[in-house]
């Protein structure tokens, strides 16, 4: 087996000593070839690369935008697949400060312990394959979002320039922040989805891949508790900026069994696209990176589509 070790050594919770005993466990069993990202859009060239010379597993060892870089670097979009192209397996050492998609795969968050389940799994050579999540020609592994999402990432971006760690009170603080100064503003999107009337006068959205796809510290926030990696897409849609409904919902969000509904929420866990319209440019986040602004945004979910070395998922029923 041919194996490229995609590692960002900048990444949050990226050590030395793990990427050695990383390095170490896969040289053990594969024929490996080590890789340091070097600058933004790196880990795509990388993994690029990968697949043209017909590697069989990439493993990244990174946060969840060196996930993102990397399966946008070799994942072909479904509109020029062919069926052709090769497409090696993907695995995931958590190494960033949130790792909300090896988390939510079922991936130890310790690396050491990671790296120990992923020699486990690659050894008994039983991939899962999962859907993905399209963002006009983005693939997005577990979250999109427009309006206060989108500008709580660009806040936190331009903070991380500044040197300032991401940490979950410093997400708190901006989303708060945020969320006043969003208060301001007219509802300006409007959601298009098969078999819905148009959702209108919309504050902001998510479109989630699975459930959960963020983490406030370490209790999961449940927005879509319906939508996993082997359905359609969630959609949550906030028509208020309502201080008190809000605080009503973020309640339902953290509880254990969240099931999130109120008047001024549309939601639906499963979805096989959306096209996200605002009458002036708004803000757009892909797992957890600001991408600019825009006015239309479609979203497509694309079924069964990559290969990942993690645990089968857990059957659960939600009602």
């Amino acid at each position: 087996m041919r194996t490229l070790l995609i590692v960002n050594p900048n990444a949050t919770s990226t050590t030395s000593a793990t990427r050695d005993l990383l390095a170490h466990a896969l040289e053990s069993r594969t024929q490996l070839t080590v890789a340091h990202t070097q600058h933004r859009g790196h880990a795509a060239e990388l993994a690029q690369w990968a697949a043209t010379n017909e590697m069989d597993l990439i493993v990244v060892h990174g946060g969840d935008g060196t996930v993102n870089e990397t399966i946008n670097g070799f994942l072909p979009l479904p509109q020029i697949d062919d069926g052709q192209a090769w497409k090696p397996r993907l695995g995931v050492i958590p190494g960033g400060s949130a790792n909300v998609f090896a988390r939510s795969l079922g991936i130890k968050p310790d690396p050491v312990a990671a790296t120990n389940q992923l020699i486990d799994l690659v050894s008994l050579d039983k991939d899962r394959r999962i859907g993905l999540g399209l963002a006009d020609d983005r693939w997005f592994t577990f979250t999109s979002g427009v309006g206060l999402d989108a500008d709580v990432c660009e806040a936190i971006d331009e903070s991380r320039a500044k040197g300032h760690s991401a940490t979950p009170a410093r997400y708190v603080r901006t989303t708060v922040r945020e969320f006043f100064r969003h208060r301001r503003a007219q509802p300006s999107v409007t959601l298009h989805i098969p078999g819905h009337e148009p959702v209108s006068e919309v504050y902001y959205a998510f479109v989630t891949n699975t459930t959960p796809w963020t983490y406030l510290d370490s209790t999961p926030v449940h927005t879509n508790p319906g939508t996993t990696f082997e359905t359609g897409l969630g959609v949550f849609a906030m028509r208020t900026m309502g201080v008190l409904p809000t605080l009503l919902i973020t309640r339902q969000l953290l509880a254990a069994e969240g099931n999130p509904q109120a008047r001024s929420l549309f939601r639906d866990d499963d979805v096989p696209s959306v096209r996200i319209e605002a009458d002036t440019p708004i803000g757009l986040q892909i797992d957890g990176d600001f991408i600019g602004r825009r006015n239309v945004v479609d979203f497509t979910a694309v079924p069964q589509v990559l290969d990942v070395v993690a645990p089968q998922p857990r059957v659960t029923r939600h009602n």
